[in-house]
């Protein structure tokens, strides 16, 4: 069946694939970027952040569990993937979501270059403790999240766009749902791991710099 424009990426049997390659070469850029500005930082910012990482780092036992940090915990876990779904809902996601994953490639990538320009070749172990689980986990959520998005907000954007042949609108079917509610027992899951692991797991890798 032929189709115009935005339908035939959509119908494709390439089309998740194409969109995949998409999103992930947007957040590529993002890592790229957050490298290349985290590079710029001067020297006396440098050594602010240092003191302050080393401050911080320096704790001898990890937070308590309390209420804001859990809801710290859920904010981090939920933020990229419920984002991405909600944006499925719009037709502006078709420009945001590609945004929204070069963001999160930017954030990611100068969190961790902060670390490693803070503490050198330790500072990479630290970026693994705290950040490797939640990447884990979140990484393959919101990419499992925003292909499908992207694919509805194409489908909206297309709906208003085009004059003639007006196109179908999106369906929210059975497997949109089911996929948000597996994405977020994993999130859920993460969270709880995050929580109960993760602060034990930093406790040790501090120790070995620290001391």
């Amino acid at each position: 069946m032929r189709t115009v424009g935005g339908r035939r990426l959509i119908r494709s049997g390439r089309g998740p694939w194409l969109r995949l390659v998409l999103l992930a070469a947007c957040f590529l850029a993002g890592l790229f970027l957050g490298q290349v500005l985290s590079a710029r930082v001067s020297a006396d910012t440098a050594g602010e952040l240092t003191e302050y990482l080393n401050g911080y780092f320096s704790l001898t036992s990890p937070p308590e569990l309390t209420a804001k940090t859990v809801v710290s915990a859920l904010v981090v876990y939920f933020r990229y993937p419920l984002l991405a779904f909600l944006l499925g809902f719009a037709s502006v996601g078709a420009a945001l979501l590609p945004a929204v994953s070069a963001a999160y490639g930017f954030f990611l990538s100068f969190s961790v270059c902060c670390f490693t320009a803070a503490f050198g070749h330790d500072g990479v172990l630290l970026a693994l403790a705290v950040f490797g689980l939640r990447c884990l986990i979140t990484l393959p959520c919101y990419f499992a999240v925003a292909v499908p998005a992207l694919e509805k907000s194409v489908a909206l954007a297309a709906m208003s766009l085009e004059k003639s042949g007006r196109p179908a609108p999106p369906t929210y079917g059975k497997a949109w749902w089911l996929r948000l509610g597996a994405v977020c027992v994993v999130l859920a899951a993460g969270v709880l791991t995050e929580l109960l692991v993760s602060p034990r797991l930093l406790d040790w890798v501090l120790n070995m710099i620290f001391r």
